[in-house]
Formats: structure tokens, sequence, C-alpha cells
């Protein structure tokens, strides 16, 4: 079974969300293509299993994911769901030499991403979303990728913070939040450092803190994860895997933070595994439920193409891992002594 977490930081807000969450963008065509069947097939399989949260955003394939969690959608009943999608990009038609994720995404629409998190922008998102996903409300709207990984550089994140916060997208999502149009708002961000600072310069819910407080990663216990469980601010975690080294283990090739991992990565994992392993716990298993311990923490939101990834997740979802695992690590020196274990 599983287990739900609610936030309610105001008092319009009781979303019950399932701490194993399904992430869509696998069901954009990301790196390989999939059929429609196979990705309704993933979500009906991801359903029966009593996941409730599903998170999606127009980049995924372009606006794929949203139009293939339409097909699902209109199955469910609306009150028994949890719907994040994201804001921050409008996708344009263009020629198909010219568009977004050549190489990253397969068989999708021709469209060219141009980053808008102005007030107008915000809201033709919002609009575009609404009629791609065909659904009477999204819970959570997360402004998406302000962060350096997607610019490029601090200067270029923080021009784009900047013009979120000067130019009225966050007073649309605002708007959007005291309009009852979606319940809950948050930032959709690479770096905790980002997440931060959207924190201190305005009033959000929640996080979707992709690959930034894991197995691997727990700087976000300095100063941030302190200020959100003093605001009652939330967080989801995505990407817990890391982008693939967290999952796959310390092979060749492996992925870190979306690039092959640098051998002193790798290095850190093998010891890592090792310990799970003397305890007779997957190092999957340990990556997943890891951030699900922190008080701040609702969910865990990998992603899945397939029903055999999904029936993995859930398998190391279930795990039973002992304390005395997190004992160990903390030993040896591979996780924090501050990051909380039970």
């Amino acid at each position: 079974m599983i287990r739900k977490r609610t936030l309610n930081r105001l008092a319009t807000q009781c979303l019950d969300i399932s701490e194993l969450g399904f992430g869509t963008a696998p069901l954009g065509n990301l790196y390989k293509p999939i059929s429609d069947d196979e990705a309704n097939d993933a979500l009906e399989d991801a359903w029966d299993a009593g996941i409730r949260y599903y998170d999606t955003a127009p980049l995924y394939g372009l606006g794929l994911s949203e139009t293939r969690l339409n097909r699902f959608l209109r199955t469910k009943p609306r009150s028994e769901y949890i719907l994040s999608s994201k804001v921050g990009r409008l996708m344009a038609p263009s020629e198909a030499a010219d568009r977004t994720g050549i190489g990253k995404w397969f068989n999708v629409p021709s469209r060219k991403e141009r980053y808008d998190y102005s007030y107008d922008g915000v809201m033709r998102s919002v609009e575009f979303s609404y009629e791609r996903l065909g659904v009477s409300k999204i819970d959570i709207l997360y402004v998406h990728d302000l962060c350096v990984f997607t610019h490029g550089s601090k200067k270029a994140s923080d021009e784009r913070v900047t013009e979120f916060f000067e130019n009225g997208g966050y007073a649309a999502m605002l708007k959007l939040r005291e309009e009852g149009i979606v319940s809950a708002i948050g930032g959709g961000i690479n770096e905790w450092e980002v997440c931060q600072t959207l924190a201190e310069r305005g009033d959000f819910d929640i996080f979707l803190l992709a690959g930034r407080y894991t197995l691997l990663e727990q700087t976000a216990l300095d100063t941030f994860l302190p200020l959100c469980e003093k605001r009652g601010i939330k967080i989801v975690t995505g990407g817990p895997y890391n982008s693939g080294i967290l999952a796959t283990g310390p092979v060749k090739g492996a992925f870190y933070n979306y690039d092959t991992a640098s051998q002193s990565i790798i290095d850190r994992v093998a010891a890592i595994e090792r310990v799970c392993t003397s305890h007779g716990v997957s190092l999957k298993a340990a990556a997943l439920q890891f951030p699900l311990l922190h008080s701040t923490h609702l969910s865990v939101v990998p992603g899945a193409q397939s029903a055999e990834e999904l029936n993995n997740n859930l398998e190391v979802y279930k795990a039973v891992i002992p304390s005395s695992l997190w004992s160990d690590l903390k030993a040896e020196g591979l996780l924090r002594q501050d990051a909380p274990v039970t």
C-alpha cells in the first residue's frame, strides 16, 4: 500500500499526495519513443498500484506528456488524484529541424520552446496546459527551471528570477491560487539555492527539487530545508536516483546529473552500495526511500516508461530498510550526520 502525506500549509489546501508519485517526462518519449498504448498501460499500472500523484510539464515531449495524461485522467474520478504541471515555457509551432530537444525527445510535435516568466506568459501557459490535459483542475503549479542548470550561468538564472518577480509571473501564480484555479504554487527546480531564493522572496507552498536532496547530496540541509521547516513549505523529490547512478549502481558509463559520472562520484556510490549490500538492501531502495525520511518531504517522483520500470519502483519503495544501514553510512562518512533517518 502506498501511503499519503498532506499539504495543508494554507486553510484552502488539503492535498493528499501519495509518497510515491509518477513523473511523466518519460511518457513524453524521453530518450526513446513509446506508443500511446504503452504510455497508457504504464499509467494504468501506476493507478492500480495506488499511485495518486502525477507530475507533468509542457516541456515533457513538447506537450505530448500532457496530452497522454488527458487520455488517462479522463477515466479517473477527479477527487482521487493530485496533478501538477509547470509554467515558464511556451511551445510555439516550428519546422521539424528547428524544434526543441532533437536527440532528447522522439516522435513529438514540432514545437520550439520560448522562455516566458511574465504575467501573460504564465497565464497563457496555464491555459494551454488545461487544454492539453482536459481536466477541470490542476492542483499544483510550479514555475519551471529558473536554475543555472537550465540557463547556463548564475547570471542568467538570476535574470530569469528577476523577470519572474518583476514582470508579473509571480503575481500571476498568486492570482491563480487566490482564485482557486490552482490550489498550491511552487517551483520545479534543479538547485536548492534557487528554491531558497524563491522562498525568501515569495509565498510558496511546495517545491519539486530535482536531484538535490538524495543519498549522494545533502547540502540542502545547510539552510534551505530548515527554512522550509520553519515556514511549513513542503518538498517533492524528483530525480531520486541522481539521473541514473543511484539506480544502476557504479557501472561503466553510469549517469550522474545528466552526464557521465566522474570517478569520484563512482567511487562514492560504490562505497554506499557496499554498505547497502551488507544490510541486504539494494542501493536503489535506499536512494528512493531516503528523501522521505526528512519531515518536509511529501513524495518522491521517479519516472517510468514501462510496467517493468514501474514495478521495480514499487518494489524498492516497499523494501524494509534497517536503521543500522543509515547508522553505518553516517559512521563511514557517506551520509551527513544531521540527515534525518527515522
